[in-house]
């Protein structure tokens, strides 16, 4: 008999109900949940409730609750790559490579890579899927150095596992988050409504030394992604 508390046995029930249906799909009530369970409406709703904190459906006063659509959750300056933070989530991801080789560095780029402006740099631009939709448009900037890592495969690999071969661990972000309006190109690659919204974020990724490996610029649909960060109180703050 499982020692789980009853309320991880129903949120893994909820967890089975999504998997298999569409996005806007009604789930069970709180009152069909205890009826089925046997447990207190409160055990329902910490069921329910720790599945909305992941995204995966949604509770809409006076309708009921829902699977939700297939935004995929992302921590702010987290330095997990697409493939590994799109993987978490059961969705297959994969990439369309849109131009890959030398690019002049703009200041920002050189500055985050602690390069020199003239510093010879590739650029990787590729459009992130999951479950074959896309996602993202994504421009990754790179020192020349690493130049053989464009080798790799970069349609169902990831950027962050080939910097792992060489023996450097993607382990720090910063990152800067915006929102604008989606350029018509941005649109059609993403599928994008006329006033398509993306979700920006510039990244730089250092490895275990604190050494930059890659600064990035992602444009997410902001349709199917939503952010998300854990804030703390700063010790000396009084009310």
């Amino acid at each position: 008999m499982s020692s789980a508390p009853r309320y991880v046995e129903i949120a893994d029930y909820l967890r089975d109900l999504i998997a298999q249906a569409d996005p806007g799909e009604r789930l069970p009530s709180d009152a069909e949940l205890c009826e089925r369970f046997g447990v207190s409406r409160m055990t329902a709703r910490q069921a329910v409730m720790t599945l909305a904190n992941e995204h995966l459906l949604e509770r809409k006063r006076g309708s009921g609750t829902f699977v939700s659509s297939r935004r995929i959750p992302r921590a702010l300056g987290s330095p997990l790559s697409f493939s590994v933070s799109t993987r978490m989530r059961g969705m297959v991801p994969s990439s369309r490579v849109l131009r890959a080789g030398p690019v002049a560095l703009a200041e920002d780029a050189a500055a985050a890579l602690g390069i020199a402006i003239t510093s010879p740099a590739i650029l990787l631009e590729r459009l992130r899927l999951a479950d074959a939709v896309p996602m993202a448009v994504e421009h990754a900037v790179i020192p020349a150095d690493d130049a053989g890592l464009l080798d790799e495969d970069l349609t169902f690999g990831s950027l962050h596992a080939a910097f792992e071969r060489t023996g450097r661990i993607p382990t720090r972000a910063l990152a800067e988050v915006g929102a604008r309006t989606a350029t018509k190109r941005e649109r059609d690659l993403l599928e994008l409504p006329a006033q398509g919204i993306v979700l920006t974020e510039v990244r730089t990724i250092f490895d275990q030394n604190g050494a930059p490996l890659e600064h990035t610029s992602t444009f997410y649909a902001a349709e199917r992604y939503v952010f998300s960060a854990v804030l703390y109180r700063d010790e000396g703050q009084t009310q």
